[in-house]
């Protein structure tokens, strides 16, 4: 299985103590995702946020809507956290989430390693994925910069 990296690091003028909670609020995963891939988090809110935790969502990719199940696998507020998804439209997804205080303000640290399924035709596939990936995080960072401005 090939794995893959996609990293995105996002600097907002607000300290640590100010950013973290906004993460530690699982619903607001809602508000930094595109609007077209219709995220909606079917979990009963709020989901406590720590090691254990299961997040159920569905999310369209490509005008499917899929399920997908995550969970927390690393808790370590207000430095770090990791979703690893259970069930969903990847053969591998690790999400990485750092918080570094950093001049004057924080930034915001995302690293996902991620695998493909179906083989060569995911590797065929691949740089679609991974332009999506991209315009999310695009879209990501635009959203974040704004709410912390």
């Amino acid at each position: 299985m090939k794995e893959y990296q996609i990293q995105r690091a996002t600097w907002v003028p607000l300290p640590l103590h100010d950013v973290f909670p906004f993460f530690a609020a699982a619903e607001n995963l809602e508000l930094i995702t595109p609007p077209e891939l219709g995220f909606s988090i079917d979990s009963a809110s709020p989901v406590t946020m720590k090691v254990g935790a299961l997040i159920d969502y569905t999310i369209r990719l490509y005008r499917l809507p899929m399920r997908w199940r995550t969970e927390i696998t690393k808790w370590n507020p207000p430095l770090s956290f990791e979703d690893t998804q259970l069930r969903g439209p990847y053969a591998k997804w690790v999400h990485t989430h750092r918080f570094v205080a950093k001049n004057g303000g924080t930034t915001i640290e995302d690293i996902v390693i991620y695998a493909l399924p179906f083989g060569a035709i995911g590797r065929v596939a691949h740089p679609l994925v991974k332009r999506q990936l991209q315009r999310i995080f695009d879209y990501r960072e635009e959203i974040l910069r704004s709410h912390f401005a």
